[in-house]
């Protein structure tokens, strides 16, 4: 593993079928000998620990520097003692530390992380807006006592509004997470060895690889929507109740699919921008980091996204309260012409505070997942000990 962001390739490691080979910690600097050494004064009998197992008795040996090993025998209680150059220990994490590493790298590159966030939520939520109010239609009108072919015509229209009226905020966000993924995946592996980064840097190390993250992103938004219309279009060409009843099933069917495949493929962009990996050879890449641990990552992912959900509402609702007072008959337009009369201050006190707290918060939690993975599967954790520069580990692979 070289020092920058874009980490070995795991071509040797174990969730490629190879599990021999795992580098191991080298002898630590201030080591008396080798294990084999033995003192000519032992310790009284019942506290006598072999110096291969991880005991606590006076004949244990001092634990590797930074060592974030694994369970050793059945002495091994608790987590060992590992090094913490930067905003993680070296060694398998708990989701609290996860979540507790993202919030750590926007403390320490708050400059660097707030000034991605904040001038790519401001771009975005203007083009939004001026979107939203300029160039979209206005809703077309709904007749509540319509009924046959009048409603079918009402509600095939109502649906393709709504399509075009959300197409471009998700195309609009979509661009944004990309660029904010991208860069602050760079942040966060700077800051997990305990190194400073700049703007500057990061962009030009997530520069090269945003074309690719793009064609991942759409690949992935295509494939949802090739699951979601395998799933609705026996229903809706049958197009009687009994079509109804099946689109219905379908559409469940369908979310269950959809679901299952994101999970499998979540950790696809940390592995493109960190391994500076292909587009298909990162898809792949994630669903064997995901293997055997898909359940722990689906709830680590629902927990990020209720925690996001929370921060939205906390921040959401009393800015979009002020918004409505400090707009010019907000709140008067509300009551009358809807929501879109008071865009302008939401946008600037709301949204904007709202995409600056949750792109790093999605973003970090994302790239700590694929280093915890990484680390339970292929002890990534000593080449970032050694890419760090901590004592006791050899420079070697």
């Amino acid at each position: 593993m070289n020092d920058t962001p874009g980490w070995a390739s795991p071509g040797s490691a174990p969730s490629d079928g190879q599990e021999t080979g795992i580098p191991r910690p080298s002898e630590p600097v201030d080591s008396s000998g080798p294990a084999g050494n033995w003192s000519s004064r032992q310790p009284p009998a019942g506290q006598w620990s072999p110096p291969s197992s991880s005991g606590t008795g006076p004949g244990a040996p001092p634990p590797a520097p930074g060592w974030g090993g694994r369970p050793q025998g059945p002495g091994w209680a608790g987590r060992p003692h590992a090094a913490k150059p930067g905003v993680i220990p070296l060694r398998p994490l708990g989701v609290g530390e996860i979540l507790d590493g993202t919030v750590s790298t926007m403390r320490a590159h708050w400059r660097t992380v707030l000034g991605i966030t904040l001038t790519v939520a401001v771009i975005a939520q203007t083009a939004i807006i001026l979107v939203q109010r300029y160039l979209l239609p206005d809703p077309p009108p709904v007749d509540a006592n319509a009924t046959g072919p009048e409603a079918l015509r009402q509600t095939a229209d109502s649906l393709q509004y709504n399509l075009m009226n959300s197409a471009p905020p998700l195309l609009i966000t979509m661009f944004a997470t990309i660029f904010t993924t991208a860069v602050l995946t760079v942040v966060i592996s700077r800051s997990v060895l305990g190194r400073p980064v700049t703007l500057s840097d990061a962009w030009a190390e997530a520069r090269p690889r945003l074309l690719p993250l793009l064609g991942l992103t759409l690949l992935l938004a295509v494939m949802a929507a090739a699951v979601m219309t395998a799933g609705l279009l026996p229903g809706l060409l049958l197009g009687d109740t009994a079509g109804v009843g099946l689109a219905f099933l379908g559409l469940l069917a369908a979310c269950v699919v959809l679901v299952w495949l994101m999970i499998r493929f979540c950790l696809a962009s940390p592995a493109l921008m960190l391994e500076r990996q292909s587009i298909t050879a990162s898809m792949r890449r994630s669903v064997k980091l995901v293997r055997g641990a898909w359940w722990r990552t689906f709830g680590i992912l629902v927990l990020t996204s209720l925690l996001t959900f929370i921060v939205t509402l906390m921040i959401g609702i009393p800015f979009g309260t002020i918004a409505l007072f400090v707009d010019d008959g907000g709140l008067n337009a509300l009551l009358t012409d809807g929501a879109t009369s008071f865009g302008w201050p939401f946008l600037i006190i709301g949204d904007v505070v709202i995409a600056t707290i949750t792109y790093p918060l999605s973003a970090g939690v994302m790239a700590l997942l694929y280093v915890d993975q990484r680390i339970r599967r292929e002890a990534l954790d000593l080449d970032l000990a050694r890419a760090a520069g901590l004592p006791g580990y050899d420079n070697g692979s």
